[in-house]
């Protein structure tokens, strides 16, 4: 679900200055605002896999209970990722392209557990709020969030490059830190 690029991010001056995510609420942005909230990390873009062995095959992450499974991350990332701007090059036709890539709306918010306990929608789901580094409290830059660690920059390799049998080579802990 990562942006497709950082130069199209919608975080105008004027979306900054409104400071809308501190009162409207998930479920009545409207679609300008429901971008802006995603802090383009690119967490969203890594490879999960659910630890249980009564998972039905080819169930979506999405569609998983989450009392029916812990869910480990890799450091693989979707193809289409761009791991130095954390972009997604073909957002708009993601859902297409990948069939399973995770598509965040407001009508699946009650299954967020899926994403990673950083992710912006979820904290603000769970009644958080943004972060600190979030690119809308520092002036629509994601420089704080690189420099934290948050985003996926210089920590994975692309699908492309790996045996997808061979995942348990790439699980990893960093995407489950939260960092206030």
């Amino acid at each position: 679900m990562a942006k497709k690029d950082s130069k199209s991010v919608p975080y105008t001056s004027a979306l900054i200055e409104s400071r809308f995510w501190e009162t409207t609420k998930l479920e009545n942005m409207n679609k300008e605002q429901w971008e802006a909230i995603c802090d383009g990390c690119a967490r969203c873009c890594l490879h999960k896999f659910i630890d249980d062995e009564n998972i039905e095959e080819g169930m979506a992450v999405s569609e998983i209970p989450a009392e029916d499974g812990d869910i480990m991350y890799t450091n693989i990332a979707c193809y289409l990722l761009n791991d130095k701007s954390c972009a997604c090059t073909s957002y708009d036709n993601r859902s297409e392209l990948v069939p399973d890539c995770v598509t965040l709306t407001k009508e699946n918010l009650n299954s967020i557990y899926f994403m990673p306990p950083s992710c912006s929608y979820r904290r603000m789901h769970e009644g958080k709020g943004l972060a600190s580094w979030h690119p809308l409290l520092n002036k629509g830059k994601k420089t704080k969030m690189h420099t934290l660690g948050i985003s996926v920059r210089n920590k994975v390799v692309s699908e492309q490059n790996v045996d997808i049998n061979e995942f348990e080579d790439y699980i990893v802990t960093w995407p489950l830190c939260e960092i206030e």
